[in-house]
């Protein structure tokens, strides 16, 4: 048996876990690169039997999955992963292993993202790296309104946390009650609202259909010209065109973002460069404890199906 561990980017897979369980039953190979073209993909999957992926990193369609006649379980970290076709995966006979997850690093970065993004921290670290002082004046959050787009398990945290900070906050997604935004310590209000009255808009919904592009064009001329936008869920709930334009014509103050449409995020994109953009490339899961427990429970899936096979 092969087993690939694929967008190890910081060399760490083998040391978050032991592998030993795996590595007596299989050959383990490492890749630490990102392959995005479809064809050099497949290639590079051929000769393995198992595949494990570090959340979207590499996304696994039907059509990739049809031409890897050996794959027969792919480990997925995280309790889902909408980047692999699992009803292909199923017709295909191949397993599917999840882990656990934490929450808790996506919530500080949030707030780090909120926090960078108000006061500037990314250009003044630069300008006292450079030899400079003071470039700007930042924006105190108590007393601002809060404006969290879903309300679950990762919403809700950052919801308290931002009353917290003295706070008013506000919630609203398509499925979310008055009761639920409540028990977060958030005043219910529509969509309209939540864009027109946030000086913080952040975003915690699941990527599907009906958020795809959620936050487009209206939603940024709706919002205040001192607002600020904060990403940390999924890159293509925003309308990253509209987003660009926003940020370059100033109908918004500045984004947060750790998320997009296109990861990693192409080198001459716009937003590497537009001033007011604080971008962070998907780290919200990469921290040591989401690590742990990532890569322990992915050798037990792992281990336990190759127990079964052989």
């Amino acid at each position: 048996m092969k087993v690939a561990i694929l967008d190890d980017y910081q060399n760490v897979a083998l040391e978050m876990a032991d592998w030993s369980p795996v590595a007596e039953r299989a050959e383990i190979t490492v890749f630490s690169d990102h392959v995005s073209d479809a064809d050099e993909l497949v290639r590079r999957l051929e000769p393995f039997d198992v595949v494990f992926v570090m959340r979207e990193r590499t996304p696994l369609p039907a059509e990739i999955l049809q031409r890897l006649p050996r794959l027969r379980m792919i480990a997925s970290t995280g309790p889902f992963n909408a980047s692999i076709d699992t009803e292909a995966a199923g017709r295909l006979g191949i397993h599917i292993g999840t882990t656990g997850g934490s929450a808790s690093s996506t919530v500080e970065l949030t707030w780090a993202l909120i926090l960078a993004t108000a006061r500037n921290l990314v250009g003044e670290s630069m300008s006292v790296h450079g030899g400079g002082w003071q470039t700007s004046v930042g924006q105190e959050l108590e007393g601002k309104v809060l404006g969290v787009l879903g309300v679950g398990r990762i919403g809700s945290r950052v919801a308290r946390i931002g009353a917290a900070f003295g706070m008013r906050v506000i919630a609203w997604s398509p499925n979310l009650t008055r009761t639920t935004a409540e028990a977060a310590g958030a005043e219910f209000v529509d969509r309209d609202t939540l864009f027109r009255t946030a000086d913080v808009v952040t975003i915690h919904l699941r990527l599907s259909e009906r958020s795809r592009g959620l936050v487009g064009a209206d939603e940024f001329a709706a919002m205040k010209p001192t607002a600020l936008l904060v990403n940390t869920s999924r890159g293509p709930i925003v309308d990253e065109d509209a987003l660009v334009s926003a940020m370059r014509d100033g109908r918004i103050a500045g984004a947060g973002l750790d998320v997009f449409d296109v990861e990693p995020l192409p080198a001459q994109h716009p937003l590497r460069t537009l001033p007011g953009v604080v971008a962070t490339p998907h780290i919200g899961y990469v921290a040591d404890r989401p690590y742990r427990i990532f890569f322990r429970d992915a050798v037990a899936a792992i281990t336990d199906w190759l127990q079964s096979v052989q």
